[in-house]
């Protein structure tokens, strides 16, 4: 796939995309990640990106002529988008469901959005999707781009070296992971749960269903409703509500 980032920052965007996962992925040629410097399509001698608000009030509001062509220049150059991607903290709330939909794609824009905000046109005529990582305002949109450019790119098959490490990620199913150990066995006094130690495939891999449920159930129940249960799961959610509610009664 190819995912075309614009911003006033590209250098960086760029740094963070060299590194790790994502950019052993680009080298590889399992994805391409083009950083454009929206400043690039400007008309005036002082790359004018931004300007004041009508009707007054604080800041500066990101004109919408640059942006309409660095999409277009990029359509030109790529063919059609599948999606152009608006960062903004009015869009839709980024989950898996998100990540997984746009991993499935060719081509992709992201847009980075700034200052007081983005030409309202943008998002009416510009962009397919608008998109926000978090109820919380950051300095600008480059690093929700590298939020959802990581966990997009990560689905694409052959970016993470093992695919079951994806498979069991938190949120896939709806569920929260279970908890992980390493060496040592004890640690400070803190031992590894037995069960991980016995040996005992079935054992283990009822132990952790039961603990995604379990750690679900207790920092995120607003996934419960919509999590694809397993019938061993969907017991061990039964028999944990149980419990908690005989604790209650007590």
């Amino acid at each position: 796939m190819t995912i075309d980032v614009v911003t006033v920052f590209p250098a960086m965007v760029e740094a963070a995309l060299a590194e790790g996962v994502i950019g052993r992925a680009r080298q590889r040629g399992l994805i391409e990640i083009a950083v454009r410097d929206l400043r690039a399509s400007t008309d005036d001698r002082h790359r004018t990106v931004d300007d004041v608000p009508y009707g007054g009030g604080p800041g500066m509001v990101m004109k919408p002529e640059p942006l309409f062509r660095a999409v277009e220049s990029i359509v030109a150059e790529r063919g059609p988008l599948d999606a152009v991607v608006l960062l903004t903290p009015q869009g839709r709330p980024f989950r898996h469901e998100e990540a997984d939909r746009f991993s499935r794609m060719q081509r992709i824009a992201v847009i980075c959005g700034r200052y007081e905000g983005v030409d309202e046109r943008v998002a009416e005529a510009l962009a397919t999707d608008e998109i926000s990582i978090g109820d919380f305002v950051l300095t600008g949109g480059e690093f929700a781009a590298l939020v959802l450019i990581d966990a997009t790119a990560r689905l694409v098959p052959g970016v993470v070296g093992d695919a079951g490490s994806v498979d069991g990620d938190s949120f896939v199913r709806g569920l929260l992971d279970h908890p992980h150990y390493t060496r040592p066995a004890v640690f400070r006094g803190m031992a590894v749960p037995g069960t991980l130690v016995s040996g005992h495939h079935a054992e283990i891999e009822r132990w952790r269903g039961a603990e995604r449920v379990r750690r679900t159930l207790a920092r995120r129940p607003d996934l419960l409703a919509e999590a694809a249960l397993t019938s061993a799961e969907a017991d061990a959610l039964a028999r944990i509500r149980e419990e908690s509610d005989s604790h209650e009664g007590d």
